[in-house]
């Protein structure tokens, strides 16, 4: 795929790139999660995929429910550490592309966001 660049003050830049409005780095992953959802009409939405990149302010999803920007998820992060899943209450899908999604993660207690960071720490310190 080609990657478009526009000029900018410090030289070439991609348009990802200038885009690109996250607040801390998300390293690559590939694990499993659930999410879920309620639309506007009541009916509850159910998916399962695969975490591309996560920070402890976001992540990247291919799910197998497409989802719309704005949507509210559940998510339950099955990270491969043998625990239970990590469980983030809230969470709201910031782009979408087919069945590629990003989501910031709005609320999580703070257990979960404990060990949120310490999976983070231990696991992709060393991830670029």
């Amino acid at each position: 795929m080609k990657r478009e660049r526009v000029a900018s003050e410090s030289g070439l830049q991609s348009v990802a790139e200038m885009v690109n409005r996250r607040q801390d780095p998300r390293p690559q992953v590939e694990f499993g999660l659930m999410y879920s959802a309620q639309d506007s009409s009541g009916e509850i939405l159910m998916g399962d995929g695969m975490v591309t990149d996560l920070s402890t302010t976001g992540l990247g999803i291919r799910g197998n429910a497409s989802v719309m920007p704005g949507t509210d998820l559940t998510i339950f992060l099955y990270l491969p550490d043998g625990q239970d899943p990590l469980f983030v209450m809230e969470a709201r899908v910031a782009w979408a592309s087919g069945r590629r999604f990003g989501v910031e993660i709005l609320r999580m207690n703070l257990r979960e966001r404990n060990r949120l960071r310490y999976f983070l720490r231990s696991n992709l310190a060393h991830s670029d």
